[in-house]
């Protein structure tokens, strides 16, 4: 448990480090940027302690952890903190349980309670509702990349979560990132040539660094590494902190301090996740 805290302590700082780094860099650079440099960290950690490479079998689920949390939420996270505040992103983010508890399901084979379906409605209601509020009842893309987000960390946290239980926990990020990186170190190269690095400013170099090292490294360490050794549905408790911890993280870093309604849908939305995780299975 104590893991998966921190984990999500580190996940929280997420979305305000990519407001930082989105400031002055390309989003797409940064996303790629963050998955090249912790791929570049974890290949001599893995080769120095002579881990084994996953099996055939484990194929699936290692794919799932590639397009969710390597590729996926690392690049509609950096593109949506462009156009709006890490406040906004992280109510949205807020689905996050509900969806990885889909997602969880569906890898699984399981059935879920029809009062899980009502909440999970109710829930996506809340935050569409919150969204168009905040968009002049026109939605924007921003929200339809952290729905993106979304889905992609949910596919992610679900596959390594499981995964985690076979290979390892901190070894299920870093094998993910190394069978990446042959797909996101040419793009990232070709990117950086178009790029006047030197003009970046040093919170963006902040931003970016953070991503890279804590965002898509450690805290994977921690969390899949929690997964492992506590089950996927006891340590993803602690995620309903993640939300009230970005929004403090946000005001404290971005100098973005969320509405009341703001903190009201928070509390509506991770109240309804509390109370899906109490319901019986189906």
């Amino acid at each position: 448990m104590a893991y998966g805290f921190i984990g999500v302590l580190i996940f929280a700082l997420t979305l305000p480090a990519t407001r930082l780094a989105v400031a002055g860099l390309d989003p797409v650079w940064v996303a790629l940027g963050r998955v090249v440099v912790a791929a570049l960290l974890a290949l001599p950690i893995l080769l120095l302690t002579r881990q084994v490479r996953p099996a055939a079998s484990q194929a699936r689920l290692l794919m799932g952890v590639m397009v969710g949390v390597v590729f996926g939420f690392p690049l509609f996270t950096s593109l949506a903190m462009q156009r709006v505040d890490a406040s906004h992103g992280a109510v949205v983010l807020g689905l996050l349980p509900i969806a990885t508890a889909m997602v969880g399901a569906w890898q699984g084979g399981e059935r879920l309670p029809r009062a899980f379906w009502a909440c999970a409605a109710v829930g996506a209601a809340l935050v569409l509702g919150y969204a168009l509020i905040h968009s002049q009842g026109r939605p924007g893309w921003a929200d339809g990349y952290l729905l993106l987000a979304v889905a992609s960390s949910a596919l992610g946290y679900a596959s390594g979560g499981k995964l985690s239980r076979s290979l390892g926990g901190w070894q299920t990020i870093a094998w993910a990132l190394v069978f990446g990186l042959p797909l996101s170190l040419p793009i990232f190269v070709g990117l950086s040539l178009d790029l006047n690095l030197a003009k970046v400013p040093l919170s963006a170099w902040l931003g970016f660094g953070y991503l890279t090292v804590f965002s898509q490294l450690l805290g994977f360490l921690f969390w899949y590494g929690g997964m492992a050794r506590a089950g996927v549905a006891r340590v993803s408790q602690v995620q309903l902190l993640q939300l009230f911890l970005t929004l403090i993280f946000s005001a404290a870093i971005n100098g973005e301090y969320a509405s009341a309604d703001t903190w009201g849908v928070a509390l509506l939305v991770v109240g309804l996740v509390w109370f899906i995780r109490r319901l019986p299975a189906a």
